[in-house]
């Protein structure tokens, strides 16, 4: 039997609960699938290489397993972002939403692709590490499509 959502008003808005959670990680589906499609069409080898490479895994089809199951799990990281922290205060419209996946996309830049991701390859071996910090731009516009996609679609599931 399907569960029904329940909803309330508040300020004269009907609101549906839902899981955050789920939300979140739909939204980083989203949000991967415009990155991945990026990525596999400018810089081919992070996706045939590189992601896969993390998890000492080789091939286009692997790299797009990893990045599409990395970026639900980011996904559900900007809905606890937007929901259990002060932020939440100021993500009401889908507006500021697309403003915090952005800022969003731009921290995990700096932090998962430009520090983490050179540092994991090179402890794991990978010939062809990027150099630390890896600030790569079309690396940048692929993060910030991201981001901008989850927060767009975050405002929308």
């Amino acid at each position: 039997m399907a569960q029904e959502a329940k909803t309330t008003v508040e300020r004269g808005r009907v609101y549906r609960k839902r899981r955050e959670w789920v939300s979140g990680a739909a939204a980083g589906l989203a949000g991967g699938a415009v990155m991945g499609v990026l990525f596999s069409v400018l810089v081919p080898p992070v996706i045939e290489a590189g992601i896969p490479a993390l998890f000492g895994l080789s091939g286009g089809l692997a790299g797009w397993v990893v990045h599409m199951s990395l970026s639900a799990v980011f996904g559900v990281g900007f809905a606890a972002l937007v929901t259990l922290t002060p932020l939440s205060k100021d993500t009401d419209a889908p507006l500021q939403l697309v403003g915090a996946g952005l800022l969003y996309g731009a921290v995990l830049w700096i932090v998962a692709a430009a520090i983490v991701m050179p540092l994991w390859l090179t402890a794991v071996g990978f010939p062809m590490a990027p150099p630390l910090p890896n600030l790569d731009a079309m690396s940048l516009v692929g993060h910030l499509a991201f981001g901008t996609v989850v927060g767009l679609f975050y405002s929308y599931v």
